[in-house]
């Protein structure tokens, strides 16, 4: 079963070239992934790697994690699930329209 990991601390120059390359060397890489900014295409300095077992995974994480590349000690950890933004969970902001305005609706 494939394994995520969650990949900090990058330096702007890293590419998922980089990151295949180096986790390869843990074992059988799926994927890589250096997330960019969708307007500039700069690198947000974080990424994600999938392995193709929990073993290659853990293996990286020992090997790699606060390991030096291009400069900076990088962070590998397990990639925790992504948070649905469907439902459940208050993010501090004020829900529904209609509510904005109560008690003060001019219509």
């Amino acid at each position: 079963m494939p394994s995520k990991l969650y990949v900090g601390n990058l330096a702007y120059s890293v590419t998922s070239a980089d990151l295949e390359q180096l986790f390869a060397q843990a074992g059988e890489v799926q994927s890589a992934t250096v997330v960019a900014d969708k307007f500039s295409g700069q690198s947000k300095g974080f990424g994600f790697v999938e392995m193709a077992s929990a073993g290659d995974a853990a293996t990286a994480i020992e090997r790699f994690n606060d390991t030096e590349l291009k400069g900076r000690n990088i962070k590998v950890n397990e990639a925790k699930p992504r948070e649905s933004s469907f439902g459940g969970g208050n993010r501090g902001g004020r829900s529904g329209g209609a509510g904005m305005n109560r008690g003060r609706n001019r219509w």
